[in-house]
């Protein structure tokens, strides 16, 4: 494995779309995305794997700030991408918005409300060894329960295959556990720091986030009917509106 992110991509010329995963998944769980792309965004798009999430190098320490920095070697500084991202993408598009020019930043389904047994349950998965096992079956299941798209995607997609790793003969899901300890987002700095236009969304039955607690932050907040907190995956074509102001 090497020190650079894995990243897919597609598209040529134009203006750049950034597309951030969340807590872990990978950057295949926006495979669904690459038709409606082609035919709605006029540009190039990449998607990477995380620090700590499938085919990328792990950190020696988890934060908002190591995960955008890390993300930077991937830009040139007149791409000023558009940055889409999911519950812990969405953060470090923050994050990653006060150190780049970006054209704007839309998160989609960031958990802004954190409870002391939030935290404390974040905290203990973050202290668990990884867990091995005989078959990729096995660690596939893992890793979906552990990205929250079960029965989201097929055990075949490449959303489940690129979340595990094989060594010496066993499976483990490719996320490092030491990633959960990532903390708390202090969204009132990290929107104060973006040099940006922000938006944040939801889905409507997302259970992490409210319309309310949203809207505290005074930027503009889209709600998508009938879908929860992994909306991307459910249907790309009614999150691609979140997009619309900005191709």
């Amino acid at each position: 494995m090497g020190t650079d992110p894995r990243v897919r991509g597609g598209g040529q010329d134009g203006p750049l779309l950034l597309l951030l995963h969340g807590l872990g998944a990978t950057g295949d769980v926006w495979a669904g995305w690459a038709d409606p792309l082609a035919r709605h965004w006029a540009g190039r798009r990449l998607a990477p794997d995380l620090p700590g999430h499938g085919r990328s190098p792990e950190l020696p320490e988890y934060t908002f700030d190591a995960l955008a920095e890390a993300l930077i070697p991937l830009l040139a500084p007149e791409d000023r991408p558009v940055v889409l991202g999911h519950s812990l993408g969405g953060v470090v598009a923050l994050a990653l918005a006060a150190r780049v020019p970006v054209s704007a930043v839309v998160g989609l389904g960031v958990k802004v409300t954190w409870s002391e047994d939030d935290l404390a349950r974040a905290a203990a998965l973050a202290r668990r060894p990884v867990t091995w096992f005989d078959t990729r079956e096995e660690a596939v299941e893992r890793h979906l329960r552990l990205s929250g798209l079960s029965g989201l995607v097929t055990t075949d997609s490449p959303a489940a295959t690129s979340g595990v790793r094989e060594e010496a003969g066993r499976w483990r899901p490719a996320l490092d556990p030491r990633a959960f300890g990532v903390g708390a987002p202090d969204m009132a700095a990290l929107l104060r720091h973006a040099n940006t236009e922000v938006c944040l969304a939801r889905g409507a039955d997302d259970p992490m986030n409210t319309d309310e607690q949203l809207k505290q932050f005074g930027v503009p907040v889209v709600t998508l009917p009938g879908l929860g907190h992994n909306a991307h995956v459910e249907s790309p074509a009614a999150c691609l509106s979140l997009l619309d102001p900005y191709r």
